[in-house]
């Protein structure tokens, strides 16, 4: 998992440098104003599961990866738009392609767990520790409604079950320890201040 986390911290130290080109932070500030933002109802509601599977469910995908990739994320629910959709997507390595889940269900989860740092973009600032299992077996459907099964491990099977957390309205603040949780408030207590 060592190896996963410098996974994370190279995609940090990658998203640092590129904001310091104009282009690439104005388009990150315009992905990240869709992006809703803690306090915000939707992200404690719990999404409903896709019936039809047609250009307009394709379209949103694409949406979303195109948002995920501008706001240098490396994971989105649908449920972070405002839409109530069981609909995620993700990419571990920034230069690999985008999966997209549907109507993911966890099938399986190993016994090995670990702690790990967390960050959203829907809580902007906030960094905290969340326990999660190493291994995972997800099924979903792709977008043209084809069954699929992702069996993932370390960094890709963390982000996984992040983004289904989203669609079941359960935030990284309800699953990390009561400290990292209080300071994690008062960070978001102090933007909101900032902001009005």
């Amino acid at each position: 998992m060592a190896d996963d986390l410098h996974d994370v911290e190279v995609i940090e130290d990658t998203a640092e440098e590129e904001r310091l080109d104009p282009e690439v932070a104005a388009r990150r500030a315009a992905a990240l104003a869709h992006v809703r933002k803690f306090g915000d109802p939707v992200l404690r509601s719990k999404a409903r599961p896709i019936e039809v599977f047609d250009d307009a469910l394709r379209e949103e995908v694409a949406r979303m990866a195109a948002l995920m990739h501008d706001s240098m994320g490396i994971g989105l629910a649908a449920t972070q738009l405002g839409t109530l959709h069981r609909v995620l997507v993700y990419r571990v390595e920034h230069d690999s392609p985008v999966n997209a889940l549907i109507n993911p269900e966890l099938e399986w989860t190993g016994k090995e767990k670990e702690w790990m740092e967390e960050g959203c973009l829907s809580l902007p600032g906030v960094h905290v520790d969340v326990e999660r299992p190493v291994n995972v077996r997800i099924r979903a459907r792709n977008p043209r409604g084809e069954d699929i099964a992702i069996e993932a491990s370390g960094l890709e099977a963390r982000v996984i079950q992040h983004e289904m957390d989203h669609l079941d309205g359960v935030l990284i603040l309800d699953r990390t320890p009561r400290d990292q949780r209080k300071e994690a408030m008062r960070i978001l207590r102090e933007q909101s201040e900032a902001a009005a």
